[in-house]
């Protein structure tokens, strides 16, 4: 589903848009910035010494059994035909996928649910004022690209999944990203879209929270369009010549809104199996208004003849036009339909048993569904997934077995909404939740930066596996390329010399572990330097990932390589590798944001409150045109975070005492006994669950994890410590002060957890 320009959008877009620019001299840069000098091995987090050695050893080994020509192979196969839910190629892509995995040594299954996924049954858009034009629609084939010629009645039309069905006909009118900012500045210039039809650019956020603020503000119809400006002849040549989006490519996708639940709308916190209940079609939660997405060359005419005002320029793209607002002249039949048929989902299980420690589960995966030929999202991550289980299946074959189990998974219908994953962990809750040590994703891979999220509990593992990864281009580690992309293209952060996780928020398969089982999970990949404007478009082909996505497939090696040591290390560690000294740290830094988000808002009410009784606004306006002067804003209430701040501040005791017990296990002073060992990384595993709650976030239930979560307005981009972010956004202020308290508790429950572990290491 999702590719960085979504929840990550400055790595996506930093790398992408300044590659060009910088190429000829960031080796350099990254050799004087980030040499380290040579030294003793370093430390393995979880390991002894001893351990440690025979654990790089074993990585080596894995190294050595990775092709980047099985990669290749594989790609071929999964895309010779689109291969969305439903599809006969989608079948026969988990079928090939179960037989390699079961010719590693894994035992393989294919575990099937039926999901409520509405395929286009009509679609119209005419202009029927100034002038009557019937729009394309279309996506024709590119010279050089014999597959988007081919197959072409097995595709998905262009449409947006989760639209409602409807037949409206309505004056168009502009409103740049369909943000709820941007409807405060139609409002201000007097703009109203109740009762019209909305055309917004994509961009800003993602697709689906569009329909759906235009639906809050009384619009009957959504159109969504591709500007230049994002992912077309602005960030470099189009296709073919170069890799970017041409005016005829669509982005695809769903719009359901996923804020309130993720996975099949139609069986909400339970699993979609034979003869499970499901919510009434006319009931379904999170469907907003008739929604179609269409190309550049088709938004074209339809903006070229809008009148109304000019836009503000920063909403301006770059269509040959002047970008007006309207509403009108323009007029517009949109007319979307679906079948809405319950679709078979084919989600690959392969299982390698632990030899001592079965009942406790190292889950990786990625999905294989795709909205066309899905090259790079997501075959390109699905591939370096099995060149790790084909190289882990070698291991075996030399007597390796890892010491837990290792469950690989490749998702079905993920694309609509996450449904194959988080059909299934509703469906095993109560095993994962008693069993899963952490989960391990990645979705699209392509060449470049190493893009990291996850819980924070993982950081300190995690930036020990990058700085032992070689990055193909350069020869210097993944972590110095990565961390020094970051200080120079300033984004992401540092800390210290770690790199910051990014926290998740939502748009791929680690959504049900972490944010509905509270899971540790890991979402992991490459890619900033390639040329990707096909997202969800026919020309997410091989052709086009061969020649701008990753050449060679070096980076897909890299990622096999990443992960493989990620799983592996979870697999063998005598101490699981969580840390808390990370997370303490960001808690503590999320709870000043929050303390100051008052303070900003007031400051900012005030100044507007000022400017309206100064009449600001009337002189310093055209009057010329028409304008609303907005009304004056509330007082903001000061709240008490102080239930909070000694929650902070206890656990970030807490854990430095557990960090210097641990430094004593570590060092050799104390050893543990087995059953401290399983006792410790008992609290270790579950330490995530902690930050749960069994009621979830406020109106969002099945969201449980009180930390991270997608913002319900945000779409895919996280929000931190959201109960109370929220609250205080949206003026709920005796909200707010609920989830501080709920928020103290939280941590105070994490805190227990931490001092267990910490009278484990130092009894």
């Amino acid at each position: 589903m999702r590719r960085f320009l979504w929840a990550s959008p400055l790595f996506y877009v930093h790398c992408r848009n300044v590659r060009c620019v910088f190429a000829g001299s960031i080796l350099t840069f990254l050799t004087l910035f980030l040499a380290l000098p040579a030294g003793a091995e370093k430390p393995m987090l979880g390991f002894s010494a001893e351990k440690a050695a025979a654990q790089r050893q074993l990585e080596a080994a894995f190294d050595t059994y990775l092709d980047a020509e099985d990669l290749e192979e594989w790609m071929r196969y999964m895309t010779q035909r689109p291969h969305h839910v439903g599809s006969e190629q989608g079948r026969a892509n988990a079928e090939y996928m179960r037989d390699l995995f079961a010719s590693f040594g894994f035992d393989a299954r294919i575990e099937t649910f039926g999901v409520l996924f509405p395929t286009p049954k009509e679609r119209v858009l005419e202009m029927i004022a100034p002038e009557r034009i019937t729009l394309s629609l279309e996506e024709p084939p590119v010279p050089g690209d014999k597959s988007s010629a081919s197959h072409r009645d097995e595709h998905l039309p262009t449409y947006n999944a989760y639209s409602l069905d409807g037949d409206v006909t309505a004056e168009l009118v502009y409103v740049n990203y369909g943000l709820r900012e941007d409807y405060e500045e139609l409002a201000l210039r007097g703009i109203d879209v109740r009762g019209k039809i909305v055309i917004a650019r994509y961009g800003g956020s993602w697709r689906g929270i569009k329909p759906k603020v235009a639906a809050e503000n009384g619009a009957i119809g959504c159109i969504l369009f591709s500007d230049p400006a994002a992912d077309g002849y602005r960030a470099g040549d189009v296709y073919p010549k170069g890799g970017f989006r041409s005016e005829h490519s669509v982005q695809r996708g769903s719009v359901k809104d996923f804020s309130v639940h993720s996975g099949d709308p139609s069986t909400p916190f339970v699993g979609s199996v034979e003869g499970v209940e499901r919510v009434p079609q006319d009931e379904l939660e999170g469907l907003a208004i008739p929604t179609l997405p269409i190309s550049a060359a088709d938004a074209q005419p339809l903006l070229a003849a809008l009148g109304g005002p000019v836009a503000p320029a920063h909403w301006h793209g770059d269509l040959p036009l002047t970008y007006h607002l309207g509403p009108g002249p323009t007029k517009v039949r949109l007319k979307v339909s679906f079948n809405w048929d319950i679709t078979p989902a084919h989600n690959i299980i392969a299982v390698l048993e632990g030899s001592e420690f079965p009942d406790q589960w190292i889950l990786r995966g990625n999905h294989h569904d795709g909205w066309g030929y899905g090259a790079t999202d997501p075959v390109s991550g699905m591939v370096a997934v099995l060149a790790e289980a084909k190289a882990m299946g070698e291991l075996v074959k030399t007597g390796w077995r890892p010491r837990r189990t290792l469950i690989y998974a490749g998702w079905d219908a993920e694309e609509p909404g996450l449904l194959g994953s988080i059909e299934w962990a509703e469906t095993h809750t109560e095993e994962l939740s008693k069993k899963a040590v952490a989960y391990l994703n990645t979705d699209s891979n392509t060449r470049g930066f190493l893009n990291l999220g996850g819980s924070h509990m993982l950081e300190k593992f995690v930036n020990q596996v990058a700085r032992e990864v070689t990055d193909p281009q350069t020869g210097i580690s993944a972590h110095e390329r990565t961390q020094a992309a970051m200080r120079y293209f300033n984004y992401g952060q540092v800390n210290g010399n770690e790199i910051r996780l990014r926290p998740l928020g939502s748009g791929s398969d680690f959504t049900p572990f972490i944010q509905y089982l509270g899971i540790a999970s890991l979402n992991v990949s490459y890619g900033g330097e390639e040329e990707y404007g096909q997202y969800h478009s026919l020309y997410d082909t091989f052709e086009h990932f061969s020649r701008f996505g990753d050449p060679g497939y070096a980076y897909g090696v890299a990622l096999a390589q990443t992960n493989g040591r990620l799983v592996m290390r979870l697999a063998n560690a005598d101490i699981l590798p969580f840390d808390f000294a990370a997370f303490a740290d960001v808690a503590g830094a999320y709870v000043e944001e929050l303390v100051a988000l008052p303070d900003e808002l007031r400051k900012r009410a005030r100044r507007k409150n000022a400017m309206i009784d100064g009449g600001v606004f009337e002189a310093a306006l055209d009057p010329t045109k028409k304008w609303i002067i907005p009304e004056r804003e509330e007082e903001i209430p000061h709240l008490n975070f102080a239930p909070l701040q000694n929650a902070v501040t206890t656990l970030q005791k807490s854990v430095a005492l557990y960090s210097q017990a641990r430094t004593a296990v570590v060092s050799g002073t104390r050893t543990l006994t087995k059953e401290e060992q399983l006792n410790l990384n008992r609290i270790l595993m579950l330490a995530e669950r902690s930050l749960t709650r069994e009621e979830g976030l406020p109106g969002r239930p099945w969201y449980r994890h009180q930390v991270y979560a997608p913002g319900v307005y945000t779409g895919y981009a996280p929000k931190t410590m959201p109960g109370i972010r929220e609250a205080i956004e949206d003026r709920r202020f005796e909200e707010a002060e609920e989830q501080i308290r709920i928020m103290a508790e939280v941590l105070g429950a994490l805190t227990q957890e931490v001092d267990r572990a910490t009278s484990i290491l130092a009894p």
